[in-house]
């Protein structure tokens, strides 16, 4: 084996094994807190009965993300910089580079994390719409709306959507480094909003999004599934018109509006190009 595929191989390993213990410790977390807080009458998140598909995504999503991120990010900076010496790349994102990369390391995670979360708003709004729906449309599949399936997104939509984001704020200048703690706030989070509790925060649900603020956009397009777009800070929802809490009322059923779409993983991957 060459030292490319090699390192590729090697990389992808490390990538399931660092995701291994992350599903563990969720999956505690979220059993624990359902038990005691569940939005929704139902079983045991592990008993689900698309189980498997979304075991599936949930580790095929990371091995992808990361493939194409530093993909995206070596041919940003050959077009862009002119940049295509291995070490020079290394040298070029380790710490980020431009006027961005003179700010705190805090700094830039707090830009990253707000400047990522507007984009992805807008993004999120664009797969409502048009074309990009039938992509978008397998995260709406899930009926039985649990904290694995968070990771339930077409490769397509992943691509438009976090990847891109991620790589033009890392080709911008911020540094790599703010996903240290980035990374697994942002698995954690994404995960709690669509954990299977009847948490709303209150006053502060404004400021953060919840798990009922997110699990109101999977209801059918009627019922809240055009809202509630933001993934972490809901004050998008509240600027541009789209936020959807309704008081003393949580939301029921999931994934209706999208009856016909397969429940296997390869068939759901196959669904945006069959329509």
């Amino acid at each position: 084996m060459s030292s490319l595929p090699m390192q590729v191989a090697l990389m992808l390993g490390e990538t399931i094994e660092k995701v291994i213990p992350i599903t563990i410790v969720l999956g505690l977390v979220f059993s624990v807190l359902a038990h005691f807080w569940a939005c929704n009458p139902a079983g045991p998140w592990w008993r689900k009965r698309e189980i498997v598909t979304d075991v599936c995504y949930w580790f095929f999503v990371p091995v992808f993300a990361r493939t194409m991120r530093i993909g995206l990010l070596i041919a940003a900076a050959g077009y862009l910089f002119n940049i295509h010496d291995p070490d020079e790349l290394i040298a070029f994102y380790d710490d980020g580079h431009g006027p961005l990369a003179q700010l705190p390391l805090w700094l830039q995670g707090i830009l990253f994390l707000v400047l990522s979360d507007f984009m992805l708003y807008w993004l999120h709004r664009l797969f409502h719409g048009g074309g990009f729906w039938k992509y978008h449309a397998v995260h709406h599949s899930s009926e039985e709306l649990e904290w694995i399936s968070a990771a339930r997104f077409h490769p397509v939509n992943l691509l438009l959507g976090t990847i891109a984001v991620d790589v033009m704020l890392l080709t911008a200048g911020i540094s790599p480094n703010t996903m240290i703690w980035l990374g697994p706030f942002t698995t954690f989070y994404s995960a709690f909003v669509h954990a299977n509790l009847n948490w709303t925060f209150g006053p502060f649900k404004y400021l953060l999004a919840t798990p009922v603020f997110h699990r109101w956009h999977h209801t059918s397009l009627e019922e809240g599934g055009n809202t509630n777009f933001a993934g972490t800070f809901p004050i998008w929802d509240v600027l541009f018109g789209t936020f959807h809490m309704p008081e003393n009322e949580l939301p029921k059923e999931y994934g209706k509006d999208e009856a016909t779409m397969p429940n296997e993983f390869g068939g759901q991957l196959a669904y945006p190009f069959r329509r």
